[in-house]
């Protein structure tokens, strides 16, 4: 489905802030400033930012862990400044600073997520039936790795999700690695999208690296899933240039990867730079404006640490602790 003008601006001006927010996190996390780990987007971010741009408020949105869901987030038009001060330990943050990464805006529909890999899939198809059975016309936005593919509750959920024609949008962002495992020694073909073929359910592949790629993906699969269409399968390919997480070794297998390598991906593919040449070349922005869009959100950010600096840090005391759980 193509794109209008003003919607490859909005999604320039997201993936713009995403990308600024994601350095904000490698910022606080070298200067130890975070109270637990990030999972750095880089030049990531695109699929996530089209995967949230044009969903509704009502839509149910599963991020993906990479880049900690930002830039799906700030793609939704989610006020992300406490997720930053859960990331900082504040009371300010959006679980009061208890859980390090764990993002929670029940508001905007994005109810929380876990580490548990491939736990995005039972809860989108409970979503998607709620959703069907209410006949609310939402849609669920499921995105996740490609490691999580390997996973059957994966592949239990694709079945479901066909069988009741759920509107689940499948959405897979591939980049090849798998923590620390390249995805040619634990995927047999080309592409993880092909599972969904044995399902019934129609599948895309797009260039991760191209955000108007993507986002016309997006805007087609969500179109697809409203309509009543069941489900839907988009694999965004693109590379990982960096660590799984910052700080933890870089290497496939018992193999480093290659820093030249590395370098040569975050110069060549960076989706920030391809989409502000398109829009510089097709007459839709002038490098003024994008220089624009480039210095507002390094204020946005720049605010966005200022709260966090100023909150308090949270040390709940125990009796409020015990509040907080429901089972042992």
């Amino acid at each position: 489905m193509p794109l209008t003008n003003e919607q490859k601006v909005a999604l320039f001006r997201n993936l713009v802030r995403a990308m600024t927010f994601d350095q904000l996190m490698l910022r606080l996390i070298r200067s130890g400033r975070l109270v637990g780990f990030y999972h750095e987007g880089s030049i990531a971010m695109a699929p996530g930012v089209a995967a949230g741009s044009f969903l509704e408020k009502s839509d149910i949105l599963w991020p993906h862990l990479r880049g900690h869901g930002i830039a799906h987030m700030v793609g939704k038009g989610i006020d992300i400044t406490t997720y930053f001060a859960e990331h900082m330990g504040r009371v300010t943050g959006c679980c009061k600073g208890r859980s390090s990464y764990h993002c929670s805006f029940p508001d905007d529909h994005v109810h929380g997520w876990s580490g548990n890999m491939g736990a995005n899939f039972p809860m989108s198809v409970g979503h998607g039936f709620s959703a069907k059975y209410k006949k609310s016309g939402q849609v669920v936005m499921s995105c996740s790795g490609d490691g999580s593919y390997g996973e059957g509750r994966a592949h239990e959920a694709m079945l479901m999700a066909a069988n009741w024609k759920l509107p689940v949008i499948f959405w897979c962002e591939n980049n090849q690695m798998s923590q620390h495992t390249a995805i040619t020694d634990i995927f047999p073909g080309q592409f993880i999208s092909a599972l969904a073929a044995g399902y019934g359910i129609p599948a895309k592949v797009v260039d991760g690296h191209d955000l108007f790629a993507c986002g016309e993906a997006a805007l087609s699969a969500i179109d697809h899933a409203r309509r009543g269409k069941g489900p839907i399968f988009i694999e965004c390919v693109m590379v990982r240039p960096h660590e799984h997480s910052v700080g933890s070794v870089n290497a496939a297998g018992a193999k480093k990867r290659d820093p030249e390598q590395m370098a040569q991906w975050k110069a060549t593919l960076d989706p920030q730079k391809a989409a502000a040449k398109s829009l510089l070349e097709e007459g839709l922005m002038t490098q003024k404006q994008i220089k624009q869009i480039v210095a507002d959100a390094g204020k946005e950010a720049d605010a966005i640490e200022e709260f966090c600096e100023q909150s308090p840090k949270a040390t709940p005391p125990i009796e409020e602790l015990i509040a907080g759980v429901y089972a042992t």
